[in-house]
């Protein structure tokens, strides 16, 4: 932890706790005047205080952590270049919000999240059915409310981590035996029967009549214990599963079930790599992802979820970002442990390793990477994919990315043979050319959101992206 002055967030927690700067003071073992300079930001908050804080109130450390801050400083960035405004906002403004003021920083990116959702809705219906149109808006897409729930949360969900623990031991389960154990399971606590079905239409059925669970025969036997983990969460974790998809936020039924899909998927992931042997082997293993697959019997994107839930406030893991994306570009999946800036705006950087692994198939491919705010990065990617149902069938293929900041590079076996300390190794990237402020980047396909670029307007000739 760095020098941190957060004198507004501590003296917010006292207040909110309806506690006196004297009473702070002598359950920290410091003195009243010390106290008012940490408020004051005239002294940092060190960690032997913050430790104490954790010890007397149990207090979550996150809160002060730098992870929190940079990802609170890259939606400010994001919602404020949007405003034509505040486009001169200089990135130790954004520091001292989010530092500072973190409620206030917080809720300026709420405002232009509602704003966006706004100007989505007119646009998609403004294409759909004319400008004239007037009637209401389509609600925002559930997927993406469901994607914002489990990125509030970090992507980690501790009720399902510990059921799941739980249930791995009670049901005397183990890498490479989990296959057999859960058909044990769904036949012996639920009569549940475990069929396979050689059809391509779905991966899991469930007939509640005659209590069949049909499973496509195609799928691995790692692929097939997720499904029967799955199955498994609706039938002993509905309620708990029902009361975190109760989340107002969600809205509408369409998007709590989806909710529901995704905490089950949650709960398997978390069953067939329970957190703490889980995290433990990783550790051993460097982060080895291959190893871990191998360990676990489970594939590589199976691993790469795991990875990137591993933030149990007394047992963290490396916090670590994933994305999946097709040859298209089209982003299927994004979660992120941490400050990562996935743009919200639309599109993603075609410098970014991970587009680069299909070029290489089933090869794992190493980056360092540097955002345009200075912020470094190590990102691996491989393709993920199987083939189709028969000859000319389509198959599917993706690539995945995992990715930490730099300073937990040391920590991966992938950092071996990367000099992580020079900054000329890591590759210019961004979030997307609509919010990427770089000017001369090579692959550039049209200007920031709101502005051309000062060299385009300086060029004689056509421009070259599609001005409005």
């Amino acid at each position: 932890m760095s020098k941190a002055y957060m004198g507004v967030r501590l003296r917010r927690l006292r207040e909110e706790r309806g506690i006196t700067q004297a009473a702070l003071a002598g359950s920290l073992g410091i003195s009243t005047s010390y106290l008012s300079q940490i408020e004051q930001n005239q002294r940092p908050l060190t960690v032997p205080v913050l430790l104490r804080l954790n010890a007397a109130f149990g207090i979550d450390v996150q809160l002060f952590s730098e992870d929190e801050e940079g990802r609170l400083i890259t939606d400010l960035r994001e919602a404020l270049r949007e405003n034509p405004a505040a486009g001169g906002t200089a990135n130790a403004e954004l520091r001292e919000l989010a530092q500072g003021m973190p409620a206030v920083a917080r809720a300026i990116v709420s405002l232009h999240r509602q704003h966006r959702e706004v100007l989505d809705r007119a646009e998609a219906m403004a294409a759909r059915l004319g400008d004239d149109w007037t009637g209401e808006a389509p609600a925002r897409m559930p997927f993406e409310q469901v994607r914002d729930f489990f990125y509030a949360r970090r992507n980690h969900v501790p009720e399902l981590d510990t059921a799941a623990e739980r249930i791995y031991a009670d049901a005397g389960l183990a890498p490479h035996t989990v296959h057999a154990g859960l058909v044990r399971r769904l036949e012996q606590r639920h009569s549940v029967r475990v069929v396979q079905d050689d059809t391509d239409a779905w991966q899991r059925r469930f007939d509640s009549r005659t209590g069949t669970l049909h499973l496509a025969a195609h799928l691995r036997q790692g692929q097939q214990a997720f499904q029967m983990a799955t199955q498994l969460a609706f039938l002993e974790l509905g309620e708990a599963i029902d009361t975190l998809a109760s989340d107002p936020a969600l809205g509408t039924e369409e998007t709590r079930s989806l909710c529901r899909i995704g905490l089950a998927n949650y709960f398997a992931g978390a069953l067939l790599l329970p957190y703490a042997a889980f995290l433990r082997t990783a550790e051993d293993a460097c982060y080895d992802i291959e190893r871990l697959s191998r360990h676990f019997g489970v594939g590589f994107e199976t691993v790469c979820h795991r990875l990137s839930t591993l933030q149990r406030p007394e047992a963290r893991g490396v916090p670590f970002f994933l994305i999946r994306v097709d040859r298209a570009g089209n982003i299927s999946k994004r979660q992120s442990a941490t400050g990562f800036h996935f743009s919200r705006v639309g599109g993603s950087c075609p410098l970014w390793n991970v587009y680069e692994a299909f070029a290489q198939p089933g090869r794992i491919l190493t980056q360092i990477a540097q955002m345009p705010d200075g912020r470094t990065y190590l990102w691996i990617a491989r393709t993920v994919g199987r083939g189709g149902a028969g000859y000319g069938a389509p198959g599917k293929t993706f690539a995945i990315g995992l990715g930490c900041d730099i300073r937990h590079a040391g920590r991966l076996v992938y950092s071996k043979g990367l000099d992580l300390t020079d900054p000329a190794s890591a590759t210019p990237i961004g979030a997307g050319c609509k919010v990427c402020e770089r000017p001369s980047c090579p692959q550039r396909a049209f200007p920031p959101i709101g502005r051309p670029l000062a060299s385009d307007l300086n060029r004689s000739g056509p421009m070259p992206y599609p001005f409005k």
